[in-house]
């Protein structure tokens, strides 16, 4: 249904968005990690503590940011693609549709 590039495309923002997300798993950690350590700590020491911790959890919001932005169009691109096919193509899509009910109400009914 979706050419080669689609898929290549989709295999390529989906490697980015675990990236990101590992990423952001990662500085989250650290940070609150830095916050617990300056919880413990006074003076110079601490705020300089708790401002690199406010600065990690800065990057891991602006970088859940990106990549829900890139979500967002990853999404609209693929909701466009679906679209056209589903325009040029209604009896293939109107006979998938009915399979997979088909095939639902078949699982379901021997349950």
């Amino acid at each position: 249904m979706l050419d080669n590039t689609s898929r290549s495309t989709g295999d390529a923002f989906n490697g980015a968005v675990n990236t990101a997300h590992t990423d952001v798993k990662t500085l989250v950690k650290d940070a609150q990690t830095l916050l617990t350590a300056a919880a413990a700590l006074t003076g110079e020491k601490a705020e300089e503590l708790r401002g690199r911790g406010m600065q990690m959890l800065d990057a891991a919001m602006n970088k859940a940011s990106q990549a829900q932005g890139q979500a967002m169009v990853r999404g609209k691109e693929l909701a466009q693609t679906a679209d056209v096919y589903v325009k040029d193509n209604p009896w293939r899509t109107i006979a998938a549709a009915a399979s997979v009910g088909l095939l639902v109400g078949v699982i379901l009914g021997r349950k």
